[in-house]
């Protein structure tokens, strides 16, 4: 699969998740009305920008017009910068903005000498519950790794799992990696292991993986492992103007 193939695989993924019809117009923002996004939490917009391109969903139509009119004051890379958001529109809270990468066949640089050996195991196992458990919850949640639908792929070190990879099969056949490891074991290429053998797998299985990432670490596993940044999410909730709650 080419560059180009994967871009519009991502796009493809993304109008999908906006549930309403939107599309990736170059160099623009397109902004649609989905209440039902599943970009997003409920009342909130979501925002993808992949290869200069952007669409957004937003809860309703005045929120809609907020973020239109937003659009055309900041370039579309902006519309996923908190900062530059914020001075175009009055930001409550936000999630974000996640790096958005992907990687396919021709694109995977796996590991494959000097490192530790990975195992899999299955999600009920009951080490890796033991693991999860004794994550932090901010980065269990983070990390999404209680929430893949494949197998397990593990890395240990003196006998206990030091990091855990999977993913969740997302729409348009597309594998959501997820990757955790434990903070007193990062930095040793755990991660790098146990998440190649993920999207080893996945490919395997006709699967485009793709990486959602804040931290600089995540985002650096990724591209060793031969991952493209494509773009970034960012999802927002407005302050509603005085008395439209209750209007509302």
């Amino acid at each position: 699969m080419s560059v180009a193939a994967v871009v519009a695989h991502a796009q493809a993924l993304w109008a999908e998740l906006a549930v309403v019809p939107v599309s990736f117009t170059p160099s623009r923002l397109h902004v649609v009305v989905s209440p039902r996004s599943l970009m997003c939490p409920a009342g909130w917009v979501g925002a993808v920008v992949l290869q200069g391109s952007a669409i957004a969903t937003a809860p309703d139509t005045v929120v809609a017009e907020k973020v239109r009119a937003a659009g055309c004051q900041i370039p579309v890379a902006e519309v996923v910068d908190v900062e530059r958001l914020r001075m175009v529109l009055s930001v409550a809270e936000v999630r974000g903005p996640a790096a958005l990468a992907y990687c396919s066949v021709e694109l995977f640089r796996p590991v494959t000498v000097g490192v530790e050996r990975f195992e899999r195991v299955a999600l009920q196992d009951g080490a890796l519950g033991e693991f999860l458990a004794s994550s932090g919850e901010v980065d269990r949640d983070e990390s999404g790794l209680d929430e893949i639908t494949s197998s397990a792929f593990v890395v240990r070190s003196a006998g206990v799992i030091a990091s855990a990879a999977g993913y969740r099969v997302w729409p348009n056949r597309t594998a959501h990696v997820s990757v955790l490891t434990a903070p007193d074991r990062r930095g040793h290429g755990f991660a790098r292991v146990a998440a190649s053998a993920a999207v080893e797998h996945a490919l395997g299985q006709g699967l485009v993986p793709q990486w959602r990432a804040r931290s600089a670490e995540s985002r650096r596993v990724a591209a060793a492992l031969g991952f493209r940044e494509l773009g970034a999410q960012l999802s927002f909730r407005l302050n509603p103007l005085l008395g439209e709650d209750q209007v509302r």
